[in-house]
């Protein structure tokens, strides 16, 4: 049962989960340097991930033969979708906005806006009543990504390609609201790992045509070190080892605290970000992003 306490083991754990996914938008930033394009990244990094998530089912299924490793027919088009929209779309869309834009807009906009949407998207499928203060927050929200947009658009020198890159990184936060209301009722069928392992598995079969049509499909045979360094740790680091940290937490604590969590990856991308990749931060960026952070919390305050 789920307690209102976090105790000190949960609160490093969701700390080393921050700073893994916090700074796996810099490692990308990084990879892409290297030469590698965006959907090769994403396509590499979801093969090798999907294929440690089947491992773990199989071992799982050895230790107990009544463990659940299959899913219904008519759930399939369900998890293609999940596996389209969570990790697809989302991390070619991603790790193109990424490229053209930077690693901290990309995590402002998803991890900050994204709340904010599936907050609007709910009450939108179950016919609840925005309230005035929610209604604010989205204002405040709207303001914020204006200005993380326009801020970062005139303080950079190529601010075209910052600004394309800006606005369909846009578009991440909508995939990811899709992604989670549409997984949150098949999880309610299935154990929310097993959804996750065929939402990677899935989602990186589905990435192999897009590196085809690109022909960098080969190029997993001739990458470097710190190409194979990068690829692995957002394999293994983030995706399944980051999962196993937000399942374990989240079966000892509640949902809310554990997402209020999220909020600080922003921060630890950013702060890789300048460190790292000599990103820079303007002044606006910040404030938007201060912004986008007050109508997260007008519109998901109870």
């Amino acid at each position: 049962m789920a307690t209102r306490v976090i105790s000190p083991l949960n609160v490093f754990l969701m700390l080393c989960l921050i700073t893994f996914w916090g700074s796996s938008f810099v490692v990308v930033k990084a990879t892409l340097r290297e030469g590698l394009t965006p959907v090769a990244i994403a396509t590499f990094r979801f093969l090798i991930a999907g294929a440690l998530f089947l491992l773990v089912l199989l071992l799982n299924r050895l230790r107990s033969p009544d463990y659940a490793v299959l899913v219904k027919k008519r759930d399939v088009p369900t998890l293609s979708l999940l596996g389209l929209s969570g990790v697809s779309f989302f991390f070619i869309i991603q790790y193109t906005g990424i490229q053209m834009a930077s690693a901290s807009i990309a995590s402002i906009l998803v991890c900050l806006l994204a709340p904010v949407l599936i907050s609007v998207f709910s009450a939108r499928m179950f016919k609840e009543q925005l309230r005035r203060k929610q209604v604010f927050g989205i204002g405040i929200a709207a303001l914020g990504t204006f200005a993380v947009i326009a801020g970062g658009t005139v303080g950079l020198r190529s601010s075209m390609g910052f600004f394309l890159g800006s606005l369909i990184l846009l578009s991440t936060p909508f995939l990811w609201a899709t992604y989670t209301l549409v997984g949150k009722k098949i999880m309610e069928k299935y154990s929310p790992f097993l959804v996750v392992a065929y939402v990677n598995m899935i989602g990186g079969l589905c990435l192999i045509p897009f590196s085809l049509a690109e022909n960098t499909f080969h190029e997993i045979l001739t990458l470097n070190f710190h190409e194979w360094l990068a690829i692995l740790y957002l394999a293994f680091t983030c995706s399944l080892l980051g999962y196993f940290i937000w399942f374990y937490v989240m079966k000892q604590v509640k949902a809310a605290v554990t997402s209020s969590f999220m909020f600080g990856e922003p921060l630890i991308t950013v702060l890789f970000a300048t460190i790292f990749v000599n990103e820079e931060m303007t002044l606006f960026t910040a404030a938007g992003g201060f912004l986008i952070l007050i109508g997260v919390y007008l519109v998901s305050r109870k």
